[in-house]
């Protein structure tokens, strides 16, 4: 069975008009990053979700960004068993061969993937609860940061409070990776966790204490 298929015409009008009148004026630009090769300043580690878009956020051009994308913008803890081996090969070339300046990590409001491990937590998503399921193995990582939140709070504020923690224990898990730990000590390296407000369009940072406007 051949599960080929030809673009969808809007995309393929898309690339033929940014081909036509985008891609020549940048044109330089490619053919050095070819020749000389990729130097991006940061890794972003963020969600896969369709409204979350780094590049836009902070008016990036090609090669300024290594961006790796997955559900809950999550970090595993380092771990050679052969689990969530994506995530920790990206940050592995990130370090080691780019050798960025940053990693970042950018969670967003409204997130699906901590919804879904929220309702999972609280036995309301036995879908998720089953082996056979990629997303609940996956938003497994996010556990440890579900027992920190304060059930007792509105469920809205509970999911904002999750998807905070979760950027937090990312940037926890990404120091049980020896060569980033390396980095951070070398002062080669630093960690940022960002968390996007999609509707109103603000950028909160997170100081070590709390989560604060970038303003």
């Amino acid at each position: 069975m051949n599960i080929a298929s030809p673009l969808p015409p809007d995309l393929k009008l898309r690339y033929l008009d940014w081909k036509k009148n985008t891609f020549p004026g940048k044109q330089p630009t490619y053919r050095y990053l070819v020749e000389q090769g990729q130097a991006p300043l940061a890794m972003v580690i963020s969600c896969c979700d369709s409204r979350v878009q780094a590049t836009s956020i902070f008016e990036s051009d090609i090669g300024e960004f290594f961006i790796h994308r997955n559900i809950a913008n999550l970090v595993p803890p380092f771990s050679l068993s052969g689990d969530n081996l994506g995530t920790s090969a990206a940050i592995e070339y990130a370090v080691t061969a780019l050798n960025v300046s940053h990693i970042i990590i950018l969670g967003h409001s409204n997130c699906g993937g901590v919804k879904g491990c929220d309702q999972m937590c609280s036995g309301k998503a036995p879908e998720l609860e089953k082996e056979t399921s990629f997303v609940g193995r996956w938003v497994d990582i996010l556990r440890p940061a579900y027992e920190r939140v304060d059930h007792t709070k509105s469920k809205e504020d509970q999911l904002r409070a999750l998807e905070h923690e979760g950027i937090i224990m990312s940037m926890e898990n990404l120091m049980t990776f020896p060569f980033v730990q390396n980095a951070v000590k070398a002062e080669e390296l630093s960690i940022h966790g960002l968390w996007h407000d999609i509707s109103e369009g603000n950028l909160l940072f997170y100081n070590g204490e709390v989560f604060e406007p970038i303003d």
